[in-house]
């Protein structure tokens, strides 16, 4: 990618993996779904079941070869959030509430202003953590051992 490309990068992206979102354009204008996968580098998404297209693949050793129906990615700007109380594609705005949590909202004409829920498939890891410590770790000894005080001002190094 050349340094042009990168400049068009969307550097805050308003739709998440999970979204039920609406297609504005394009040959499925007007359908929902939900996001499947979301493309940063190329600022593109994949909508589960829209954007359908034929893909012929060449018969290889351990696959199958044959004209496969395939979802493309479509372009970001394609796309819009919708709604959850009026149904309609709206804006993505962001708003703090009281408790200091951030929060994303329906904006646009004709939008409700209600919090849109951030998607349930972002808070299972797809790589689940470690639960057991590995080679690299530093045992929690090590981590727990108190080597600076503040008050005497042990532990700090000569400079």
């Amino acid at each position: 990618m050349g340094w042009k490309a990168a400049e068009k990068l969307i550097r805050h992206w308003k739709v998440l993996r999970g979204d039920n979102v609406m297609i504005i354009r394009g040959k499925d204008k007007g359908e929902t779904g939900i996001i499947k996968r979301v493309i940063r580098s190329q600022n593109r998404v994949i909508v589960e079941g829209k954007n359908l297209v034929k893909k012929h693949i060449k018969q290889g050793q351990g696959h199958e070869g044959g004209i496969f129906t395939v979802e493309a990615p479509l372009h970001a700007s394609n796309v819009q959030v919708v709604d959850p109380v009026t149904g309609r594609p709206c804006k993505v705005g962001v708003k703090y509430l009281e408790d200091g949590t951030k929060v994303r909202v329906a904006r646009g004409t004709g939008a409700s202003g209600s919090i849109i829920p951030r998607p349930e498939i972002l808070k299972i890891r797809t790589t689940p953590r470690p639960t057991v410590a590995g080679p690299k770790d530093t045992p929690m000894d090590l981590v727990l051992e108190k080597t600076y005080d503040a008050k005497t001002g042990k532990g700090m190094p000569e400079l």
